[in-house]
């Protein structure tokens, strides 16, 4: 079988593969990416939970959905104290095993209710028996339409038989205690990474690659992680000793090919609490990280990071090379690019990222490269002080980044990166009713946000007005709670259906008149501004615009001020990057 390289020198390098490329493409990614790196590199795989055939049939959605089915209260009858009611009693015996008979308990639980000296009782099966199904189903399809080998299709189909039992005995847990902790929560979402790597394990193996499954739900030592309190903030530290675990566990496959799951614990405090849902982008770091890669590849349905958004911007183009910072400006304001403190974790140890798309694996995507001025190094491709890449073929055409510059003699190509919209946000303004200001006015509303939870995308301020843009998915009690609050503290309007705008660029520190321009294109184009903001970094000049012109306003300052001509190969793209 077709193995990872045994030549010494050779350097590991990451694969990390969304849902939805493991949902959609599997069969390509076994037969046409991973075959393609192993005789010249020793490659590891990290694979998300799959995604459905729906958003709501994503693996995912449904785990969580089936969590709170469990907790679901039935009527019950009122208990005399050192008794069992009938409902709980129930519970035990109403619990179906996968490989039991439709509407028989299963024999299981059938032991229990006679061991307590109960009669069977047979009743409707729990809510979440039914989402179990359809997990199962949406895997052992998946698995009968991608296997050959009827000997690994037998063996896969045992194992999603075995996982579903697993998660249904746990659910079925919670049903009797009717609580789910933090840390129960983070172990029923890490069965959808543990069936998605299991079945792109079957597939590789199919294809006559040497893949091992690989589960990392126990990787952190139960002593280590019960040394942090469950309220703790995780620091650098934790994260550097998980990037050591993953990696010596990922060596102990030899030449195989390690597929491993994105979920690991146990997590102090919960890891969807401490990291969220993008905790399969942060493994594939540390494991990057930990195994010292020439590079990590994420793996999504675009090219890489555009201009702008090709949906809305008919001429954006494909950004060959960027810098961490400027990814992390387009990350926060409305392009999911890579989560900063991800990136933070490979960009630290001169490891770059490439975004890849698995429907145009010949494609060199997008470099986030770690940056040239600050390190010494030249330009991108170039050879001094800059990592190493993974050379790929690219049918696109070549052209200089647009991202800052790195010698005088390329100062003429000095432009903005990308321009992005955020939709959907609500502009919050308070203004001081007291008249001697006091020092507690900006600490009284920064207080009041805290205390709720609100995240500030963008703020304007002055000695007696503040301005701050938020999103709107916000629930409308807790925005009403806030705003009743800061009314204590002065006049308060809300703005709603606006829009941030922000132009991205390293090269703007030293650009002269980019303010200006971006202004004046967007005021010749009678798009009216409601607030400005610029960040510290000076990366970044944002804007909040009314929602109904951000397209309009978007395809102007990319037209202004990036100044990019029509022509050219824009790649192909997708729903989630520019």
């Amino acid at each position: 079988m077709h193995q990872n390289t045994i030549d010494p020198a050779a350097k590991w390098l990451v694969q990390k593969f969304g849902g939805t490329s493991v949902g959609k493409f599997a069969t390509k990614i076994a037969e046409d990416i991973i075959p393609e790196y192993l005789d010249q590199h020793k490659v590891a795989i990290v694979c998300s939970a799959r995604s459905g055939s729906t958003k709501a049939l994503g693996t995912t959605n449904l785990l969580l959905r089936a969590a709170g089915e469990a907790l679901k209260r039935s009527n019950s009858v009122s208990e005399t104290p050192g008794t069992m009611s009938p409902t709980n009693i129930t519970r035990l015996t109403q619990y179906q095993s996968p490989f039991a008979s439709p509407g028989k308990s299963s024999p299981k639980s059938e032991s229990i209710a006679l061991s307590l000296g109960m009669t069977s009782i047979t009743e409707a099966p729990p809510s979440f028996n039914t989402t179990v199904d359809v997990i199962r189903s949406e895997h052992v399809n998946a698995a009968r339409s991608c296997i050959r080998n009827p000997d690994i299709l037998k063996d896969l189909e045992a194992e999603i038989d075995r996982d579903c039992e697993s998660l249904r005995s746990f659910l079925f847990a919670t049903q009797i205690i009717d609580e789910i902790s933090p840390r129960s929560r983070d172990s029923i979402v890490g069965f959808g990474e543990r069936l998605g790597c299991k079945v792109m394990t079957a597939i590789l193996r199919d294809r006559n690659v040497d893949a091992e499954f690989v589960s990392l739900e126990n990787i952190i030592p139960l002593a280590e992680s019960e040394s942090f309190s469950d309220s703790d903030t995780l620091g650098q530290d934790f994260y550097d000793r998980v990037a050591e675990l993953v990696a010596e566990r990922i060596k102990q496959c030899g030449n195989r090919v390690p597929v491993v799951t994105g979920f690991f614990g146990p997590v102090p405090g919960s890891l969807l609490r401490q990291v969220g849902r993008g905790y399969t982008d942060l493994l594939a770091a540390l494991l990057a990280a930990g195994l010292g890669a020439s590079e990590l590849q994420i793996w999504k349905e675009v090219d890489g990071i555009f201009t702008a958004d090709p949906r809305k911007v008919p001429t954006a183009r494909l950004i060959p090379i960027i810098s961490p910072e400027e990814a992390a400006e387009l990350t926060y304001y409305g392009s999911e690019v890579v989560h900063p403190f991800t990136m933070d974790q490979v960009i630290r140890r001169r490891i770059p990222i490439r975004i890849k798309n698995v429907e145009n694996p010949k494609g060199g995507g997008t470099v986030i490269h770690p940056d040239p001025e600050v390190d010494g190094g030249a330009l991108p491709n170039g050879t001094d002080g800059f990592p190493p890449v993974i050379p790929t073929t690219s049918t696109s055409k070549v052209f200089l980044p647009l991202s800052s510059p790195v010698s005088d003699k390329y100062s003429q190509f000095r432009q903005p990166t990308a321009v992005t919209i955020k939709e959907h946000i609500i502009v919050l303004n308070v203004n001081s009713n007291r008249k001697n200001v006091s020092h507690g006015f900006l600490a009284s509303i920064f207080g009041t946000l805290d205390r709720y939870g609100v995240v500030v995308d963008l703020i304007s301020t002055s000695e007696v007005y503040v301005s701050m843009a938020i999103e709107e998915n916000l629930d409308k009690k807790v925005l009403d709670r806030v705003v009743r609050e800061l009314k204590k503290i002065g006049t308060v309007s809300v703005a709603r259906d606006m829009a941030i705008l922000s132009l991205v660029g390293k090269s703007m520190r030293n650009m002269i008149g980019i303010s200006g321009r971006m202004f004046t294109t967007l005021g010749q184009g009678n798009v009216n501004i409601e607030m400005i903001s610029q960040g510290a970094n000076e990366i970044n000049i944002s804007c909040v615009i009314d929602g109904r012109d951000a397209v309009k306003a978007l395809n102007l300052i990319h037209q202004s001020c990036l100044q990019i001509k029509p022509e050219g190969e824009r790649g192909r793209v997708g729903p989630w990057l520019f």
